[in-house]
């Protein structure tokens, strides 16, 4: 039996702020339980649900020196879906109303939280073979296990794997106060360890340290060797191609399933969904006001509302987009430009634009079971979760090559009769509206070849069963 640890800030269905939780949540239960013994640690914020918070069993604590004073580390821990997860307590790091705030803070308590979980793990009695890391907050894990943490007989020989879910994000700050609360020597801040651009760098501990890189998707493996996507770090990443692979994420499919989904209007499957999907089409252009209208061409977004994910696109392209023919539904939240944006949109096209600020899973199930195109026009993206569940759904996505969405969606090729949606090269707002116009025209002279595209999109498989096979055969690799 191998024995696998993750170690990340959030995991679903106790803390997410994105698709790391995912990931983190749903990846170890996925995992063949006959050779696998795959664990979890999380920090205990306080910020979870309280009833989740008080479903936790208390194992014991213990002090740990920490930046010069004893710290109190608190371990608790629950079991789901045959997967056992630790909690590492401390009020005075996770006791805000968020799990991220204040980015000194943050570096300050996920050294702590990084320190805490290895000490953790001899006081419950579980040694892992290989400890798999999970973005720039457990950075620091890799470079512990080949430091301080060397020398004892129960640590000797684990072996490390870092995953990038976002290479933007390091958590990065002065050298010195980095050496500080990590209690690391001079010799880890040089330019070809944790230093990067004068600064301390944690995400670069672990590409630097980690016996082997991950990250959420084959294309963005690439493009982060590339100085635009690379955020500074694509020098290291080429050092280290051979050590690095892509693996794209799953959706979990019993959760997302159109069949049984019981935050949709009405259930229907890839058999029956010429008459069934459109049923969820009417229920929601009635819930949001619009008119009630088969022929509408209804198109959602649901998104973070940023830069990163192609909303400049679509701004400059809102009056084409939103033509006569055409219902688009928005769901999030964001900056502020983007927000303002939609709702401008939706004061001047009342029954063409649907603006919902905020963000609700029940509404976001609703928009995929009832639209019939999903835009996705991102500057980059590593993954993308979410034309995976448009997918799914029958939903065809729209979408530019990037990262994931280039792996995971084929375009639509009509002379071969083959693809699950379409997409577009350059990020370019014309090269983006002509995809939107030609699956239009599709959709409304080539009927019979959109459901064929429906019925090819909710074929494909991208259940986290294909993604822990990729994992298991990188963990016996490194664990030989």
């Amino acid at each position: 039996m191998k024995k696998i640890l993750f170690v990340a800030s959030e995991a679903v269905p106790f803390i997410k702020t994105g698709g790391l939780a995912d990931v983190v949540g749903s990846l170890p239960k996925y995992l063949d339980k006959r050779y696998f013994d795959a664990r979890v640690i999380l920090p205990k914020y306080m910020c979870m649900r309280e009833d989740i918070r008080n479903s936790l069993e208390y194992i014991g604590a213990f002090y740990i020196d920490y930046a010069g004073t004893r710290k109190y580390v608190g371990v608790l821990k629950k079991e789901l879906d045959g997967v056992i997860f630790y909690f590492i307590d401390n009020e005075e790091y996770f006791g805000g109303p968020t799990p991220y705030g204040d980015w000194l803070y943050d570096i300050e308590k996920f050294i702590f939280f990084s320190q805490a979980a290895l000490c953790a793990l001899p006081f419950v009695d579980f040694r892992p073979d290989l400890i798999h890391c999970h973005d720039w907050q457990t950075g620091l894990v890799p470079v512990y296990l080949k430091d301080r943490f060397a020398g004892g007989e129960f640590f000797r020989g684990i072996k490390s794997v870092f995953t990038i879910h976002n290479l933007k994000f390091q958590g990065t700050w002065d050298v010195k106060t980095i050496k500080y609360f990590s209690g690391l020597s001079d010799y880890y801040f040089t330019p070809d360890k944790l230093e990067a651009f004068k600064d301390g760098n944690l995400l670069k501990g672990g590409l630097v340290y980690a016996d082997a890189i991950t990250t959420v998707s084959k294309t963005y493996a690439n493009e982060i060797q590339n100085p635009f996507y690379g955020e500074g770090m694509d020098g290291l990443l080429r050092a280290r191609k051979n050590d690095l692979r892509g693996i794209v994420n799953g959706i979990d499919y019993n959760e997302f399933n159109p069949e049984t989904d019981k935050l949709i209007y009405n259930n229907y499957n890839s058999k029956n969904f010429r008459k069934e999907k459109i049923k969820n089409k009417r229920a929601l252009q009635n819930d949001l006001g619009f008119p009630v209208d088969d022929r509408k061409f209804m198109l959602a977004i649901v998104s973070r509302l940023t830069d990163q994910k192609g909303l400049d696109l679509v701004e400059y392209m809102m009056d084409q987009i939103c033509d006569e023919n055409t219902q688009l539904v928005v769901l999030g939240t964001g900056d502020p430009r983007y927000e303002n944006m939609f709702r401008h949109y939706a004061w001047k096209y009342p029954d063409r634009v649907s603006a919902n600020i905020y963000y609700s899973e029940d509404m976001s199930h609703k928009m995929y079971a009832a639209a019939d195109a999903f835009l996705m026009p991102s500057l980059f993206e590593p993954c993308g979760l979410s034309q995976l569940m448009s997918l799914r759904y029958g939903t065809l996505p729209i979408v530019r090559e990037t990262g994931g969405l280039c792996d995971t969606v084929e375009s639509y090729n009509e002379f071969e009769s083959k693809g699950t949606g379409f997409s577009f090269a350059n990020y370019n707002a014309h090269e983006m509206m002509d995809r939107i116009n030609f699956a239009r025209h599709i959709y409304y002279d080539k009927k019979r070849e959109w459901n064929k595209m429906i019925d090819r999109a909710m074929a494909v498989d991208f259940s986290w069963k294909q993604s822990a096979l990729e994992y298991q055969a990188l963990y016996d690799w490194l664990i030989g």
